[in-house]
């Protein structure tokens, strides 16, 4: 079985019987969310593994789905990887990928037809359904800061693994890291059997979603999860194509901090304004070095490096680039996209400000923690964090009828 029940277990009554002195202390909020949580996230999981278990009936054919020529963007968080994701993912004669609804709603081809059945349906009355849907969309998910959720938008399809409660993900609605396996540091720390467990559950629900998609167009992911993953990766896709972007660590990891302790205080009410800063210091690290490593020592045209900094002030070149690396018609319909995807992302600034000293890093322990990465990519040490030309994440676009 692909579930990890222990688990979903243990953090079941760690966040009722355990949470003293920890970042997942019974406040009012955490208690409303475990009450929305446990009334729905059950069911919804039940009812999803029935669907998944009619696709083997009623869709067998999706088994023997090609997945061709792949593209896995990966790296740090905050690196750059959800614009460019979300620019691809309008490329859709080339590609396809995974929008929010598809992750949470509709994992498997059996749910897509119902969902389709009530679209259809819901057009013949005037799409009153679908207005509720974008509405509910903006007033709630669209209120997320720092990083823009829709559910019409493509999104880290590493979440789809919350249907197998294998993910370091399930650590953002349970703060627990004591109780989570590590899954940060997943190639080297995660038993291979688990492994291949995890990720084919992984490659088996984007063989489904290639088959209702077509099966016509090459899938385009982005996982910053996935930097732990690479070798297992390969191992499951073999005709992936991998782009890993790398970013300086001094604008990386005060960001990563930020949002992982904004994401963590969602759900829960931690103790302090950035927590478990050892942790995400020791993660990024991981995160930089074992895909540069696994690339360094197995050379392929299907793995190529990009920094931030020349995706971000020449993004149709190295776009371009890569297209014709990893063997993608280029159609003449990238170049507008590129241009018009730039246009609305230099109309964005966030508003968001770091600090070294109140996430408790110094400017000197950074360079020293990442001094290889500095030495290798030549990244400024300077104490000022930058301005990009690009922010790094692009706003959403208004959901039509």
């Amino acid at each position: 079985m692909t579930y990890n029940f222990k688990l979903f277990w243990r953090m079941a009554v760690r966040s009722f019987f355990g949470t003293r002195g920890t970042h997942g202390r019974l406040t009012r909020k955490r208690v409303l969310f475990l009450l929305l949580f446990y009334t729905v996230w059950p069911a919804w999981t039940v009812f999803t593994w029935a669907c998944l278990l009619l696709d083997d009936l009623l869709f067998p054919a999706y088994k023997q789905q090609e997945i061709d020529k792949p593209l896995f963007i990966i790296g740090n968080f905050r690196s750059g990887s959800t614009f460019l994701h979300r620019l691809l993912s309008r490329e859709t004669e080339t590609f396809t990928s995974l929008r929010t609804w598809d992750i949470f709603i509709t994992p498997s081809i059996t749910q897509r037809k119902i969902s389709g059945a009530f679209a259809a349906l819901d057009r013949v009355f005037g799409s009153p359904l679908k207005r509720f849907l974008v509405n509910f969309d903006r007033r709630s998910l669209g209120q997320v800061k720092i990083h823009p959720i829709s559910l019409f938008e493509p999104e880290e399809d590493e979440n789809i693994l919350l249907h197998s409660w294998s993910t370091f993900f399930a650590s953002i609605l349970f703060p627990f890291l004591d109780e989570m396996p590590p899954y940060q540091f997943f190639d080297e720390a995660i038993p291979a059997a688990d492994r291949r467990r995890i990720m084919g559950f992984y490659r088996a629900l984007i063989q489904r979603h290639l088959y209702a998609d077509g099966g016509k167009r090459h899938f385009v992911s982005k996982n910053p999860a996935f930097s732990a993953k690479i070798e297992t990766l390969i191992e499951l896709f073999p005709e992936a194509r991998v782009l890993y972007l790398v970013r300086n660590p001094l604008d990386m990891l005060p960001s990563t901090v930020s949002w992982l302790s904004y994401c963590w205080s969602v759900f829960s009410t931690p103790q302090e304004k950035y927590i478990y800063t050892a942790e995400t210091l020791a993660l990024t690290q991981y995160w930089y070095r074992h895909p540069l490593q696994y690339i360094d020592t197995h050379p392929s045209p299907n793995f190529e490096i990009l920094s931030y900094d020349d995706l971000i002030e020449r993004p149709k070149e190295m776009i371009s680039a890569f297209y014709r690396q990893f063997g993608y018609p280029e159609y003449p319909s990238l170049a507008r996209i590129v241009a018009q995807a730039v246009a609305e992302t230099q109309s964005y600034r966030s508003d968001h400000h770091y600090s070294y000293a109140r996430m408790g890093f110094s400017h000197d322990e950074i360079i020293h923690a990442y001094q290889d990465i500095f030495d290798r990519f030549g990244f400024d040490t300077g104490i000022s964090l930058k301005t990009p030309a690009l922010a790094l994440e692009p706003p959403l676009p208004v959901m039509g009828d």
